[in-house]
């Protein structure tokens, strides 16, 4: 079914790519599923402030991303995300088997979470989104200079909790090896 104009269809276009990015800003799947429905709602409603012309998904990201920034400052979500890393709690941390092969992708999530939200948004825009420096700064607010520092950091940071190395740290778990 094809939406009321190409700005809409070029919109449920980008609902893969949104849902991707949420599933890893949020810490389940309902959240993550509400923020794509909020940013989706908010879009169609303000989809006339669009500049045809302009980079649509950047647009839409830029929605998610100030979305997700109040969401994260009610008090509400700062009592859940505190619940929710409290130790011992095991409710997320049910161990896979093995042999599913979803240890690595278990690794690379955990390792993702570990990474301060302002990195981990940028890492996640520059690698899986493909956006240039530029679009990201201007999705979340900063300037492109600052996308290039917290992308550095955020993948220093991977290495580390993704690589046996030198620095003596062992995250909780098995670790991914590199394939080169």
């Amino acid at each position: 079914m094809h939406g009321v104009s190409p700005a809409h269809d070029a919109l449920i276009a980008l609902i893969p790519r949104l849902r991707r990015y949420a599933r890893i800003l949020c810490a389940d799947a309902a959240a993550a599923d509400d923020l794509v429905q909020d940013t989706l709602e908010r879009a169609c409603e303000r989809l006339a402030q669009w500049r045809p012309g302009s980079d649509l998904r950047a647009w839409a990201f830029t929605i998610m991303h100030n979305l997700f920034v109040s969401e994260t400052r009610r008090p509400r979500y700062r009592l859940e995300a505190a619940h929710d890393a409290l130790p011992g709690d095991t409710a997320g941390n049910v161990a896979p088997d093995p042999a599913a092969g979803w240890v690595e992708a278990l690794d690379l999530e955990r390792a993702l979470r570990a990474l301060p939200q302002a990195q981990r948004q940028v890492l996640l825009l520059v690698a899986f989104e493909d956006m240039s420096y530029e679009q990201v700064a201007s999705v979340v607010g900063v300037p492109a200079g600052t996308v290039m520092s917290r992308l550095s950091r955020a993948r220093a940071r991977l290495r580390e909790l993704l690589e046996p190395g030198a620095d003596g740290v062992r995250s909780a778990g098995p670790r991914l090896r590199l394939m080169k």
